[in-house]
């Protein structure tokens, strides 16, 4: 079981969103950023997509200037997309698999299917000094292929865990402990993402093991809506305290 603080990473898609639908720059997406770090977050995410309905390319080198704890830019390894991961260096990148109109991700990779695109990619990232993060399905087998194509970490998918959570949290969280386990062997860090909320994220914490990061975004930015942003912070970071 996970006994240190796990890492909050904030994942501010939402916000842009809400800032892109009236045209300006309110709410001010670096101001946010900047907010959350000071009210304890531990890290950043941002997802451009391709049609940049949410975070915009523009949005990278600004929060990239501010950001003093962490900077997580999560998407598909398109040309445009490498390009400017390559050129702005944020201090982790996590490989997405999403189809250009998805509307949220729903499954990791395919590490054996993609092997040898993946390590030409983790390759291009890790010469930039860049930690490359695979999302994932919480599959033992896709732990090994994300750990031979040279992936500092995974980052679990857990939509499916969520989904289940409710109405059975140990058969919900039973493939992510195999995993992770399987990823504690071959020595590759464990990120977490999608859908966790303040319902279920202490359990998945406590049950996963080597547990390093959680990216949460729609549920934290929802809550905020109740609570406010500040307040919300510290409910999720209390949620990831120590065992």
């Amino acid at each position: 079981m996970s006994q240190e603080n796990v890492r909050l990473s904030v994942n501010i898609n939402k916000i842009a969103l809400i800032r892109n639908s009236r045209g300006g720059n309110a709410p001010n997406l670096v101001q946010v950023a900047k907010d959350c770090e000071t009210f304890g977050a531990d890290g950043i995410t941002i997802h451009p997509r391709p049609d940049q309905r949410h975070i915009r390319y523009s949005d990278i080198p600004a929060l990239k200037a501010v950001v003093k704890t962490e900077l997580n830019v999560e998407g598909n390894p398109t040309k445009e997309f490498m390009a400017q991961v390559l050129e702005h260096q944020p201090h982790q990148c996590t490989l997405v698999p999403d189809h250009p109109d998805a509307l949220t991700s729903d499954g990791g990779w395919d590490t054996i299917k993609y092997a040898d695109m993946l390590t030409d990619v983790i390759g291009e990232l890790s010469g930039k000094g860049i930690r490359v993060s695979i999302f994932i399905d919480a599959n033992p087998e896709m732990v090994e292929g994300a750990a031979k194509v040279g992936a500092h970490r995974i980052e679990f998918y857990t939509g499916p865990y969520a989904g289940q959570y409710t109405s059975d949290p140990v058969i919900a969280i039973e493939n992510h402990v195999v995993a992770a386990k399987m990823a504690e062997q071959l020595s590759i860090g464990v990120n977490a993402g999608h859908d966790l909320n303040l319902t279920n994220l202490r359990y998945y914490h406590q049950m996963v093991p080597q547990l390093l990061e959680v990216s949460i975004g729609h549920a934290l930015v929802c809550d905020a809506l109740y609570y406010g942003l500040e307040n919300v912070i510290g409910m999720y970071k209390y949620q990831l305290r120590p065992f």
